[in-house]
């Protein structure tokens, strides 16, 4: 059998853009998956996927033109049901047609054809009847045709079109109409067909400026060169964004000034998606539109217009742009002078949306929130503001003063007042980013006006967190409203279904407590927050309060410490989050030495046995110890227990649990030398009481039983 490189390829009309990259991969990968499963492929075999706006192609390097014969051992069927009286049944005999060796049943108990046979032996069970032959490979049309069926089958498609084929009355369904289909073994044609379509070597190339039409594939090898070539295409989209990059980059050179495009992969893919042969050309406006926040114009710029915005060396937006054509003109002027005719408009769009909603204050505005729904269940957005100033100011006092309330209170109030207004009506992604510009304008300060921007941070992984306390606390009640309001009426995410982003909520506030170090308590916020909602049942607040510290488990072990070290500290349910990092580092350090285990070994014995005890209290009376290995441990307890405390209080975590390794063979001691439950009931209460004041001692920075192995 012979080896040679494949070339598949679909042509289509214009794809959706966004999707491309993923339908690219996908068509590549399922295409090469097939393949292999069919023994096609070879193990040195390599995939390379090609997608533009107008194809989806694979190049398979070492592919079999048949695929090698392979040995097979088949159960048919219970011994007892193929023969009856030493003679095939009438139900074997079937079964061996249905596997195309039905003249196997005439030569039985010899049932030997070639390379084909019949056996019987165990199969664990019961004895059975197998079919030993071998299963000749399917040759290359044969398994291509197929997975390409199945490659198309299993496509990502957001939306399939039905269309007619040419005949007039069959039609299919695909992403887009397809116009034809190579596929190339070598420079061989081989005969598969999809999409009413049969398999030849040409294909199309650029629209405008293909130098011939249609483009001949001479062999599999000579794709890409030749698309590039006469097609006037860059096949590869990972090629074509590169082209793109470094063209942006030396466009941006030109400009000068230490000017730079704007970094967005999503809006580099979809460009992507979009030519087939890029060329970046620098366009302008008028500089009378950057009196505009630069967030409006860069996004217009960017969702509307598909445009990279230029800024300059200190990030500031200037006015030009640029812009990723599909065609490479000899004089660009009237591409250029075009995409500035476009761009006008929307420009004009946003300084009237901008100077039509500095008319009205975000004080004025906040009466219109009680007419936007937030929330079937849990009213209006007016109702919710009014929620988070309540939160707000709580939060706000414990933070700071009664200044720091006030203010919490105030951004609060006027914190969702620019959903209403015209900017963000149109673009609702610069939602708190106005809010901050309109509260400037109305003079408030950067204190509310910042708090007002950043009280949707961080919004998501690896985002900033609010800038100044105010903005802190706003952040916070937001946060707990919602996710308060949600577990009130029993909204909770749902394995990977998480709707109203809940997870991220939870995270937010994970983040905000631990890298601010702030000093608030967990439940006490959550109790706060549940308590708003009278929908909220008993177990609301826990069910909140369990939901937040599996999403602190989660993060944290994604930082690199390990679930013991994560279960001992979270076990205790610490309620000041900015302490967790520093209990952690504790209990690694403590973990790392030599009395570690057995300490960890007996924490873990002690809280069984005082899971046992009916009655056991921390209490001691020196009077009733009377074993000299229990009198020693209540005396290594009283000189290192008051020690670990004062240290555990100062936050020294550290320090306090290295202190209680100097506990380690009084405790050894007492297990060996002490029977706890003695028949004394005096003197058993005695004993149980002197552990359960050994394990609050031990257990306050961590509950180290979770340590043990």
């Amino acid at each position: 059998m012979t080896q040679r490189n494949l070339l598949v390829e679909l042509f289509v009309e214009e794809l959706p853009p966004k999707a491309l990259k993923k339908l690219g991969h996908a068509f590549a990968g399922a295409l090469f998956e097939q393949l292999r499963d069919r023994n096609l492929t070879s193990p040195e075999s390599k995939l390379t996927s090609f997608a533009s706006p107008r194809r989806l192609a694979a190049h398979i390097t070492a592919v079999r033109s048949q695929a090698p014969d392979k040995e097979i051992l088949q159960k048919l069927m219970p011994l007892s049901v193929a023969i009856n009286d030493g003679a095939p049944t009438e139900a074997f005999r079937k079964r061996l047609e249905k596997e195309g060796r039905g003249h196997l049943a005439d030569l039985w108990p010899n049932a030997t054809d070639g390379s084909d046979s019949l056996l019987v032996q165990g199969d664990g069970k019961a004895e059975a009847v197998f079919l030993r032959g071998v299963a000749v490979g399917s040759s290359l049309p044969v398994g291509l045709q197929s997975a390409l069926e199945e490659a198309l089958a299993k496509l990502p498609i957001p939306k399939v079109m039905t269309y007619q084929l040419a005949d007039g009355w069959s039609d299919v369904k695909f992403v887009r109409p397809a116009h034809s289909l190579i596929a190339l073994h070598g420079a061989e044609v081989k005969a598969v067909g999809v999409l009413g379509l049969e398999a030849g070597n040409t294909t199309g190339g650029h629209r405008f400026e293909a130098a011939v039409d249609p483009v001949v594939i001479k062999d599999a090898d000579s794709y890409a060169a030749t698309l590039e070539e006469v097609g006037a295409v860059i096949a590869s989209f990972e090629a074509r964004r590169a082209e793109i990059v470094r063209q942006l980059a030396e466009a941006a050179a030109r400009v000068g000034g230490g000017a730079t495009a704007i970094q967005d992969d999503a809006l580099l893919d979809e460009v992507t998606g979009l030519v087939e042969r890029p060329n970046v050309l620098v366009c302008e406006f008028e500089k009378d539109f950057l009196a505009v926040p630069q967030e409006c114009l860069i996004l217009t710029m960017k969702a509307n217009q598909k445009y990279f915005p230029l800024l300059d060396s200190r990030g500031k937006l200037t006015n030009k742009f640029l812009v990723v054509s599909n065609i490479r003109p000899a004089d660009p002027s009237a591409v250029i002078g075009g995409n500035e005719r476009v761009v006008r408009p929307r420009l004009a769009d946003a300084k009237f949306f901008f100077d039509q909603d500095r008319k009205k204050t975000l004080k004025s505005r906040v009466p219109e929130l009680a007419k936007v729904v937030y929330h079937n269940k849990l009213g209006t957005q007016g109702e919710r503001a009014e929620r988070v100033r309540a939160i707000a100011k709580v939060i706000g006092a414990q933070l700071g003063s009664d200044t720091l309330a006030a203010q919490a209170d105030h951004a609060a109030m006027l914190a969702k007042a620019d959903l209403v207004t015209d900017m963000v009506g149109e673009f609702p992604e610069l939602q708190g980013t106005m809010g901050r510009y309109y509260a400037l304008n109305d003079g408030l300060g950067h204190e509310i006006a910042d708090a007002i921007e950043d009280h949707y941070k961080p919004r998501f992984a690896g985002d900033t967190l609010p800038r100044n306390s105010v903005g802190l606390a706003v952040a916070l009640a937001d946060k707990l409203e919602t996710l308060a309001g949600l577990f009130a009426i029993g909204q909770l995410p749902t394995g990977e279904k998480d709707p109203f982003a809940l997870r991220r909520h939870a995270l937010g506030i994970v983040r905000m407590l631990m890298e601010k170090d702030l000093p608030l308590a967990l439940d006490e916020m959550l109790a706060a927050a549940v308590g708003l909602f009278s929908q909220a049942g008993a177990n609301t607040a826990g069910l909140l309060s369990e939901f937040i510290y599996e999403r602190l488990a989660g993060l944290l072990r994604e930082q690199g410490y390990s679930s013991q070290e994560v279960e001992a500290v979270l076990a205790l349910r610490p309620q000041r989050l900015g302490d967790v990092a520093k209990r952690l580092a504790a209990v690694r350090l403590f973990a790392a030495l030599p009395e570690a285990a057995a300490l960890a070994a007996a924490n873990k014995r002690i809280g069984n046995i005082l899971k046992k005890a009916d009655q056991a209290d921390a209490h001691v009376s020196e009077a009733l110890l009377r074993e000299p290995a229990e009198q020693a441990l209540y005396a290594a307890m009283k000189d290192v227990a008051p020690r670990a405390a004062r240290q555990f209080e100062g936050g020294d975590y550290t320090g306090s649990l290295q202190a209680l390794a100097g506990l380690r063979s009084a405790v050894d001691a007492f297990f060996d030398q002490v029977m706890v439950n003695a028949e004394e009931a005096d003197l058993r209460l005695n004993r149980l009481g002197l552990l359960a004041t050994l394990h609050l001692a031990m257990n306050r920075v961590a509950d180290l039983s979770r340590l043990a192995a």
